[in-house]
């Protein structure tokens, strides 16, 4: 079998204030954070895993948030970069529906599509706090429909494309990809974990733990929906890491970012 290959697509970059990043404790002020999608080339198929946000909708409705996306941070063109079309791609997993991880979705029409079975509930009807979070629909008819926001659709967005298979607990999407519950941070988040026969395991915290920090003190983000639930997700990363001696990526830490392999580099 083809060894599995991991690549990184940069999705451009962010801003929130540290009080955000490292709820209760800071220090405040402005945090430039990176966003990118996980693609993960494997013997069974081509897997999405998050597609980043969408530069149009955080300029609409969160502009406090000062995106920066260029045309090759965007998914088709990020795909671009590595010699792939949108078309490409087999499936695409949201880790969860927060905006910056699926607002490429809408250019993915024609891939399988799954999340947690609780994530497009959640989507479609959002705690008062999570609006925001759950702002850009796109990604679901259904969502957008629940919330009357089918303004947000790209043409020809229908359920029959944008219909998602639900699952829960742990689960493995193909041989070494491991799809790791780890709620608390949303309803229905999940971490990634990919093995590799040349190499160590790398285990994508995603927004269990947005950065290095984040981890090594348990402090999670201020967005999410049951701290209690994100700490013990908190202790179960670091756990399956050290059991696994797997090689930790953090979702939006940017000193360990500019260290990661994107564009045409990979792992594997």
């Amino acid at each position: 079998m083809t060894d599995t290959k991991v690549y990184l697509l940069d999705g451009g970059s962010l801003v929130i204030d540290g009080y955000h990043v490292f709820w209760n404790r800071g220090p405040a002020g402005e945090v430039r954070f990176p966003v990118y999608s996980i693609l993960v080339e494997h013997a069974e198929g081509r897997f999405l895993f998050d597609t980043g946000f969408d530069y149009d909708h955080v300029m609409k409705v969160l502009p406090f948030e000062k995106p920066m996306q260029t045309k090759e941070q965007t998914i088709p063109g990020a795909l671009g970069l590595i010699g792939l079309e949108p078309k490409d791609v087999n499936v695409v997993f949201n880790s969860h529906f927060h905006f910056d991880h699926c607002g490429g979705n809408k250019h993915l029409p024609d891939a399988k599509k799954i999340c947690h079975r609780l994530e497009v509930p959640q989507a479609c009807n959002p705690q008062p706090f999570e609006h925001l979070g759950y702002s850009d629909v796109s990604f679901s008819a259904e969502a957008a429909e629940a919330r009357g926001m089918t303004d947000q659709l790209m043409a020809g967005t229908t359920r029959a494309n944008s219909t998602f298979e639900g699952i829960e607990g742990d689960v493995e999407l193909a041989k070494g990809v491991h799809l790791i519950f780890t709620p608390g941070h949303s309803i229905g988040h999940y971490s990634l974990l990919v093995e590799f026969q040349t190499r160590r395991p790398i285990l994508f915290t995603i927004d269990a733990a947005y950065t290095q920090k984040s981890l090594e003190t348990l402090c999670q983000a201020s967005f999410h929906i049951d701290p209690v639930a994100g700490v013990a997700s908190m202790h179960r990363v670091r756990k399956l890491a050290e059991e696994k001696d797997a090689e930790l990526m953090y979702s939006h830490d940017m000193e360990n970012y500019r260290t990661y392999r994107t564009g045409t580099q990979f792992y594997g």
